[in-house]
């Protein structure tokens, strides 16, 4: 099995710094979660894949 993006200690770090969930009067689709979009970024960053 590979080694995780993001480890549970830098999340841990993470947390704190993401800006809060505002509730969305008009609904709309939900968000994905962000520990999943953080590694997508950070794949990208350390891939080079456009």
């Amino acid at each position: 099995m590979s080694k995780p993006l993001v480890s549970d200690d830098l999340w841990e770090v993470i947390v704190p710094l993401q800006p809060r969930q505002r509730p969305k009067p008009k609904g709309g689709r939900p968000r994905c979660d962000d520990r999943l979009a953080l590694v997508g970024i950070i794949l990208v960053l350390r891939s080079g894949i456009p």
